[in-house]
C-alpha cells in the first residue's frame, strides 16, 4: 500500500476542502440556529456541486458519474465530513444501490440521479427493526403482477427532500436451521404514489438541518416493475452495495475530528493561565498527543479498508473496525476540545458543543458499535469454524 497520495488525489482533497469552506461553513450558524436547510439554499449548493463536475462522483463514468474509485471517494467524504451535514447532503452522491437498476430502471431513476435531476433515499429501519434487518413488519404482498405495500418506516435520511425511495421491506419467509427468516425485497417508490406518505421524523439533537423522516404505506400498490433487483433476494442486495457505507461514516468522523482538533490547537498557544500557554501544561499537551494519535489510526484504518476494496480484496472486518474506531474516536476526540476550551467550548458562539452533539449518532446509524464488534468477532471465529 502506498502512504502517499497521488497529485490528483492531492487536488481532489484540496478542492473539496475548499468547496466545503467557501460553500458549506458560511451557512452552518443559520441551520443550526433555525434547525432546517432553506430549498433554494439546498438547490444552489446542488448547482455549485454539479458545475464542478463532483455531483455524483461514486458512480462509474458509464453511467455518466465521476467514477471516482472507493479510496478516492473516501477521500471526498471526510472533507465532507469537515462541514454540516445537513448541507453536504446536497453536495449529491446517489445511493450505489442504484448500479442493480435493469435498463428500464435506469432511465427512470438511475440516469436522473446522476444528473441530479432526481433524489433517492434508502428506508430499511423500522419502529420494532434496527439492527435486526429480518425483524421488518413493513411487507409487501402480491396482487396478481403487481404488489401491495402496507407497513411503517422510520428514521429515513433526507426522504424530506427525495424524489423517492429505495425501500426495503418483506416478501416471504423460508426455513433454515436458525428457524423461519423473512426474505426482503427491494422496491423503488415515487414520492406521490398513492398510499405513500412521507411524514416529518423526530427532534434529533444531533446534524440539525439533515432530517429524518417517518413513512408509512397504506394498500401502497406498486408494479413488479419496481422491483430492484430480485424478489426475496433483497438482503443479499443490501449487503453486495450497502455495507460500504460503514466506510463513508468512518471518513465524515475522520473529518469533523480534525476540523474540531485543527480549531483547538492554536486556543492551546494562544490561551495563558498561569503565565504561559495552556499547551505546555502536560494536562493538555497529552490530550493533544493522544488525540493525533487517534485521528491518525483512525483515517488509516478508513483508507486502508478502501484501498482492500479498490483492490478486489475482503474487507467487510476492516470496514467495520474503521467504522468502529472512527466514531468512538470522534467522541472522545470532541469531548476532549471542549474540555481544552473550557466554559467556552460549551457555549454555542464555537463550534464545538455542536460537533460533540453531531458526533452522538455516528455511533448508532449504519450499524451500532455493538453490531460493529459482531462483525469483526464473527470473521475472526469464522475461519476456524467458531
Amino acid at each position: 500500500m502506498n502512504f502517499g497520495l497521488t497529485e490528483d488525489q492531492e487536488l481532489l482533497v484540496q478542492s473539496v476542502r475548499s468547496f466545503v469552506e467557501s460553500e458549506i461553513h458560511p451557512h452552518e450558524e443559520l441551520v443550526e440556529r433555525t434547525g432546517s436547510v432553506p430549498a433554494e439554499l439546498g438547490l444552489e449548493i446542488a448547482r455549485k456541486c454539479r458545475d464542478l463536475g463532483f455531483y455524483a462522483c461514486n458512480l462509474p463514468e458509464e453511467v455518466g458519474g465521476g467514477g471516482l474509485g472507493h479510496l478516492e471517494f473516501t477521500l471526498v467524504e471526510r472533507e465532507l465530513g469537515r462541514g454540516s451535514t445537513g448541507l453536504t447532503v446536497h453536495f449529491g452522491r446517489p445511493s450505489g444501490i442504484l448500479m442493480a437498476c435493469n435498463a428500464e430502471q435506469r432511465q427512470r431513476y438511475l440516469l436522473p440521479a446522476v444528473k441530479g435531476q432526481r433524489i433517492d433515499a434508502l428506508a430499511m429501519t423500522e419502529p420494532a427493526a434496527g439492527s435486526d434487518v429480518r425483524g421488518m413488519k413493513c411487507r409487501a404482498r402480491r396482487d396478481g403482477s403487481d404488489w401491495i405495500l402496507n407497513g411503517t418506516k422510520h428514521f429515513i435520511s433526507h426522504a424530506d427532500i427525495a424524489d423517492f425511495v429505495i425501500v426495503f421491506v418483506a416478501t416471504g419467509e423460508i426455513d433454515t436451521h436458525h428457524g423461519p427468516k423473512r426474505t426482503i425485497t427491494a422496491f423503488l417508490v415515487d414520492r406521490g404514489s398513492p398510499g405513500f406518505e412521507i411524514a416529518p421524523g423526530y427532534d434529533s439533537i444531533s446534524h440539525r438541518g439533515y432530517q429524518n423522516c417517518i413513512l408509512r404505506f397504506e394498500d401502497c400498490r406498486l408494479s413488479s416493475a419496481q422491483v430492484l433487483g430480485e424478489v426475496d433476494r433483497g438482503f443479499e442486495l443490501a449487503e453486495e452495495w450497502l455495507y460500504a457505507t460503514r466506510l463513508t461514516v468512518a471518513a465524515t468522523c475522520v473529518g469533523r475530528a480534525r476540523r474540531a482538533f485543527e480549531l483547538t490547537l492554536p486556543h492551546c498557544v494562544s490561551r495563558v493561565q498561569f503565565g504561559k500557554p495552556i499547551g505546555r501544561f502536560q494536562g493538555v499537551s497529552f490530550k493533544l498527543a493522544d488525540m493525533i494519535t487517534e485521528l491518525d489510526a483512525a483515517d488509516w484504518l478508513t483508507l486502508a479498508a478502501a484501498w482492500r476494496l479498490d483492490n478486489d480484496m475482503s474487507a467487510n472486518r476492516e470496514i467495520a473496525s474503521a467504522k468502529l474506531y472512527a466514531s468512538e474516536m470522534l467522541a472522545r476526540v470532541t469531548d476532549e476540545c471542549i474540555q481544552i476550551h473550557g466554559g467556552m467550548g460549551l457555549m454555542s458562539d464555537l463550534p464545538f458543543a455542536r460537533f460533540w452533539r453531531d458526533a452522538r449518532v455516528e455511533r448508532i446509524w449504519d450499524g451500532t458499535s455493538e453490531i460493529q464488534r459482531h462483525i469483526i468477532g464473527r470473521e475472526l471465529l469464522r475461519p476456524l469454524g467458531g
